[in-house]
Formats: C-alpha cells, structure tokens, sequence
C-alpha cells in the first residue's frame, strides 16, 4: 500500500534475492530499473567489459551483490566467444546448410558456436534459456523458431543481441531478420511449369505456420491465375518439408482420377520424397510427371535425375544473421531497415520437362 516501507533486500515488482524460493529470482532488468541504467549496461558489468564508467560499475556491483544476484563469471578475454544457435531440427540437409552458414561466419570473429534443437518443443527452448542465463552468449541466431513473447523478455533482460532466419510468422520489426523472396521462388518455379505447357500443377505444401511456406504457396497461385489457369484445391497437400510428407503427398495425387502431370514441392527433402512415390508408381521423373523443388541443398544435383530447384541463399542467409548479432544490425544491414531478404533463383535440371500428352 501507498507509504509502505520495502522490506531490505527486495526490489521493484516484489523480486526477491536469488537463492532463496519464496518469489521470483532478481533478474538483470530488475537490477537494471533500481541502478537507473539500461540493461545491456548492467551485462557489461557481468561480463567483465571494460566500457562502463566507474561509478556507474559501482552502483552496479553493490546492487548486485546486495540481491545475492546468481552471476556468471566473466569469461577471459582470451576466450573465444560464444553465438547460439537455435533451430528446429539439426538433421536434414536444410539445416546442415544453416549450420555451416553460422559456423563460417563465427570462424571469421573468432566465436565458437553453440547448437540447440529445439524440435518445435518449450520444454526444449526453457532448458537452452536456463543454460544461457548460467553461461552467457555474445549472440544469438534462431532459424525457423521462435520464442514466446515471455521468453523474448528473458533474452531482452540479459542484453543478448538477436537475429532470425526465415521468421516463422511475421517478422518483429524490432529485431532484425533474414530471409529469402519467397514468394518470387513459388511464383518462378510454377511459371516453369507453365512454359513446359503444364497445366494441372500440384503443389506440396510445406509447414503451414511458417511465412516462408505461405509465401512458397502465394507464389505458386500467383503464377497459375496470371496464366488463367486458377488454383484448384485438389492438387494441394499439405505438408512440413519433410521426406515422408512428399511421399504421402505424392501418393494422395496419383490416387486422383485426373493426376497432375507436374508438381512444385516446397523444399527438396519434399521433392525427393516426391520421386520415391513416382518410382513405387512405374513412373518418370521429369517425362511422366515433372518435379521442382526448393532450396537446392547439395544433394539436388546428385539425385536421379538431378532436381529442378529454387535456389535460396541458405549458408549466406545464416551467415548474415550472424554477422548482425557481432556486428550490430547497423554494420550488417543496409541503413533503414532490419529486414533483409535475399534473391532466390530457379535452377533448371533434369526432372522438368515438356507436359506428357494425355489425350
């Protein structure tokens, strides 16, 4: 109530010190609203920088020493750095490219680099938080996941810089983020087709929460209406860029009494699951039934017959990611905006080709 006196050692929002168990633990905001300084400033403290005034620091140190606040202890300069990874999945060729993206690029800063697999789960995204609040990190790149709006907070309270790759829903205009022109990739791969004189065109969708999916699909309708065809229902599937969803995809088509005679898969992992379930069905990659797919992982030149594919920029667009969370968005990004896409491209190979005559 209004005149009432704080008990010693608590703080605003009735935080109490860490270690006891009878309210929240102290966190770095906390610390931060009572020194009158910012957050990343009280990180600073923590981590042992060098650029804080000194009586700033003081305030600091006695603040934290007075909430018994769990610290980490600074790491030596002489360390290397630390970037987190968090992504999805860690198996599959897509991710493989995202790893080596964010790898090369901490390889050049001097920074080691920390993956976790969330796979799609909280309870995998609260322990990485818990062991970055106890470790640190200089940065953090998240690829195809996200976070709560109150794990967010927890990021933010520890002034840990942070980046995306392919945003899963709209992007925060507050945090920078990196992605590719989706939507430009649907719409180039289904255009394709069309010029092949394709005309019923399937589609396998990918993970539908995801923008990077919506936008693939968006593409892809654009082309068909453009070209006065329209989209029609019964040739989308469902899917989550995974193989065994291209194959059931596949399968569900060819059951149709009038099958497609293309389809554009929304990742090559799709595509590939796609051409199992042709070959299961006595038919033709890119004679009997034309497959695109995208992404262009390393292994679409090696299948048989070598994918037709949309290129995205994956290792580039982790790398730049990576590069934003060292650098600052303002050295990695063009001025005036925190949201980069870069060019996809069709890459014409040997599973397209001329639509089969049905008559």
């Amino acid at each position: 109530m209004p005149g009432r006196e704080r008990p010693a050692g608590s703080v605003p929002g009735g935080s109490v010190p860490a270690g006891t168990h009878e309210g929240p633990r102290v966190t770095i905001a906390d610390i931060a609203r009572e020194a009158g300084v910012s957050t990343p400033t009280v990180s600073k403290v923590l981590n042992g920088h060098s650029q804080v005034a000194a009586e700033t620091r003081a305030r600091v140190e006695e603040l934290l020493q007075r909430h018994n606040y769990l610290r980490r202890r600074a790491r030596p300069k002489e360390t290397v750095g630390l970037v987190d990874l968090v992504i999805r999945e860690v198996d599959t060729l897509w991710s493989g490219e995202v790893v080596q993206g964010v790898q090369r690029e901490a390889a050049e800063h001097g920074t080691g680099v920390v993956v976790t697999a969330t796979h799609g789960g909280a309870a995998d995204t609260l322990r990485w938080l818990d062991n970055l609040m106890k470790r640190g990190s200089d940065g953090i790149v998240l690829a195809v996941t996200d976070l709560t709006p109150a794990q967010r907070r927890r990021v933010e309270a520890l002034g840990v810089p942070l980046a995306v790759v392919d945003p899963v829903g709209s992007p925060d205009p507050s945090i920078p983020s990196v992605g590719a022109t989706n939507w430009q990739g649907g719409l180039a791969a289904t255009q394709h087709l069309i010029e092949l004189g394709h005309r019923r065109i399937g589609i396998l969708q990918g993970l539908e929460e995801t923008l990077c999916a919506r936008a693939r699909l968006d593409g892809y309708r654009s082309a068909l209406e453009a070209a006065g065809i329209g989209a029609d229902p019964a040739l989308m599937r469902p899917g989550n860029f995974y193989y065994t969803t291209g194959f059931s995809g596949m399968c569900d088509l060819l059951a149709l009494p009038e099958p497609p005679t293309a389809v554009f898969a929304s990742s090559d992992l799709m595509a590939l699951g796609a051409y199992e379930a042709l070959r299961q069905a006595g038919l033709r990659v890119g004679q009997d039934v034309s497959v695109v797919g995208f992404d262009d992982v390393p292994h679409a030149v090696w299948a048989a017959p070598p994918l037709t594919t949309v290129r995205q920029p994956l290792r580039e667009m982790a790398g730049m990611a990576t590069r934003i969370v060292l650098q600052g968005a303002k050295a990695a990004l063009p001025e005036g905006t925190l949201r980069m896409e870069l060019a996809t491209r069709l890459v014409v190979r040997e599973s397209t080709g001329p639509a089969p005559d049905r008559s």
